[in-house]
């Protein structure tokens, strides 16, 4: 490969980074829509129940507990690109899972007693914020499988190390925006 070529090679990578920037940064928006919505939304519980009367905060602590311990391993795919890097990307992904089956069974056991989506604006809020940011953690865990396969195929590439770059932002935002949902969703539905 010549000077040249690893130029233009690495201008590419970079513009696929700041290119998921600007993806981020639009996700963000569209989370900051969300929780506007949510925070208008808040007090109009009708007939139903209001987030003091349905939230249990040490199950939403141990939820937040995986999803911030699996921040931890994501990025240490990063600092172990070329030797264990299969490991911590299973063991994010096994963490990120663990998440968002609690997250399903938290939606299933609301629905369960009757607090269900249709029942106030606050609770179709409150499900759709919390259910869009859990669609993210799933995506997220595509991602990591596809790249498992891609490692386990052709290894740590310059191309798999940009998508493993990008992959660890992701994640790192589910988490700041999964910080804001606990506190506003969680932390300030139960005072």
């Amino acid at each position: 490969m010549t000077i040249e070529s690893l130029k233009h090679y690495k201008n590419i990578e970079s513009n696929k980074i700041f290119g998921f920037w600007i993806y981020l940064m639009s996700d963000c928006i569209m989370f900051a829509i969300l929780f506007a919505t949510y925070s208008v939304m808040v007090n109009n519980i009708a007939d139903g129940p209001a987030g003091k009367d349905i939230f249990e905060l040490p199950f939403v602590l141990a939820e937040t507990f995986l999803l911030l311990l699996s921040s931890i391993t994501c990025g240490m795919t990063l600092i172990s690109i070329n030797k264990n890097i299969i490991f911590w990307l299973i063991t994010t992904f096994l963490l990120g899972l663990g998440f968002i089956s609690m997250e399903i069974y938290e939606f299933h056991s609301l629905i369960q007693r009757g607090y269900s989506p249709d029942r106030s604006g606050f609770l179709s809020n409150f499900f759709t914020l919390v259910g869009t940011h859990g669609f993210h953690v799933i995506c997220g865990l595509i991602w990591m499988l596809v790249m498992i396969i891609q490692i386990l195929k052709y290894g740590t590439r310059p191309n798999n190390v940009t998508r493993i770059i990008c992959l660890n932002m992701f994640w790192h935002f589910l988490d700041i925006i999964w910080i804001c949902l606990f506190t506003v969703v969680y932390l300030m539905g139960v005072i």
